[in-house]
């Protein structure tokens, strides 16, 4: 009788297996839908198949999963937020500082002092824009130590210590700074002839303005008046301003001894240096004195170490407004553009020079106009033309 093998009967019985015969081949067990075609040659290859198998081994990462994490210092602050590229914090720092210079702006218009200055009738039309920027010895509003630091003096009401017109021209026109001389004799409306600096003591700023335009029959645009303090202020705001002398100059009435040679001007210096009349002409080179002066302080005052610098372009634009006066239509704007165009007077491309007088004539011991060629001298400032070079004058 046959013997019975654990497997279903083989010759060698109940013996062991792997003693008496050969074991069969054991089958390694296959995952479905997933044959392997590395082992087995008879089984091809299948791309849906084998990225089936993929997936059930091993989820499908996302594309976020695949980015690299952005390095600390590139990350944003706050709840996982990218931060600012460049071009926009420069936005932002370009907006804050728009908006500083605006709001600045705003306050210095509402902090200018303005007068009737223009008179109600109509000029002589004028091509470009014509300033009659004016320096006033009033002693309104000085403290006695501060009339002592200025030497100011003991002077009742108010006079013209500084006469210029300034011609901004159109576009591609001349810059012109003219000085007049405060003892022009010229006639005074309604008061006959006088000193040009006593219109104002008689009718203010209004008879002052309508003095000079019947006079050299043009048109003036605006007017601004600044008083000894705020220039002395606007000096001392910027550092100071450098000037040379050639020869030495001391004048106790001006409350100043000054060597010659180059040197720091401060305010108060300042302020008598351009006052000073001790010269044999007087006010002649008073006029060139002030012209030198005011070119080296626009300048200073342009230079992009003040511009730049809030610590001196704030107290600069408060000292010159605290103290200055224009007339009604004047704005902050308009002064902005009177600066601009007085950068080319420093800079060398404008003309500064003295209305043409007649040194041969002399009424009282005031300045008399030479009438051919002032009258020459203003009908190219009235037509936005450049200053004949045979009347410009150092003095």
């Amino acid at each position: 009788m046959p013997g019975r093998g654990r497997r279903g009967g083989g010759s060698n019985g109940g013996a062991p297996p792997g003693r008496g015969g050969a074991r069969p081949p054991r089958q390694q067990p296959t995952r479905v839908g997933a044959p392997d075609w590395n082992r087995d040659p008879q089984v091809g290859f299948d791309p849906e198949v084998a990225r089936a198998a993929r997936e059930q081994e091993a989820p499908r990462r996302s594309w976020r999963d695949r980015v690299p994490e952005r390095p600390a210092w590139s990350r944003g602050t706050g709840g996982g937020r990218r931060g600012w590229s460049w071009p926009k914090r420069i936005g932002a720092v370009l907006a804050v500082l728009l908006l500083f210079v605006v709001g600045f702006g705003i306050y210095l218009d509402t902090q200018m002092t303005r007068i009737g200055a223009l008179p109600e009738y109509e000029g002589s039309a004028s091509s470009g824009t014509n300033w009659l920027i004016i320096g006033s010895d009033s002693r309104a509003g000085l403290t006695e130590a501060t009339e002592e630091q200025l030497s100011t003096g003991e002077v009742d009401g108010s006079r013209t210590d500084t006469m210029m017109l300034v011609h901004a021209g159109g576009f591609g026109g001349q810059t012109s700074l003219t000085s007049l001389p405060r003892d022009s004799i010229l006639p005074i409306p309604g008061h006959g002839r006088g000193r040009l600096n006593s219109a104002y003591s008689i009718g203010g700023p209004e008879l002052l303005v309508q003095t000079i335009e019947e006079a050299a029959d043009i048109e003036i645009d605006h007017y601004a008046e600044i008083g000894f303090e705020g220039f002395a202020g606007m000096v001392d705001a910027i550092g100071g301003v450098e000037m040379c002398l050639d020869e030495p100059l001391d004048d106790p009435k001006a409350g100043i001894d000054l060597p010659a040679g180059c040197q720091e001007l401060d305010g108060p210096s300042a302020l008598g240096f351009v006052r000073s009349r001790a010269f044999p002409n007087a006010d002649l080179q008073r006029i060139q004195n002030q012209r030198k002066f005011l070119s080296a302080l626009i300048s200073e005052a342009s230079s992009p170490l003040v511009l730049l610098n809030p610590f001196r372009i704030i107290p600069f634009a408060n000292s010159a407004i605290g103290t200055l006066k224009v007339d009604d239509s004047t704005h902050v704007w308009n002064l902005a553009s009177l600066g601009f165009a007085m950068r080319s007077l420093s800079g060398g491309s404008g003309v500064t020079t003295t209305v043409p007088v007649d040194l041969s004539s002399s009424v009282s011991g005031g300045v008399v106009w030479d009438r051919r060629d002032s009258q020459q001298f203003f009908d190219a400032i009235r037509e936005d033309e450049d200053i004949p070079q045979d009347l410009i004058s150092g003095g």
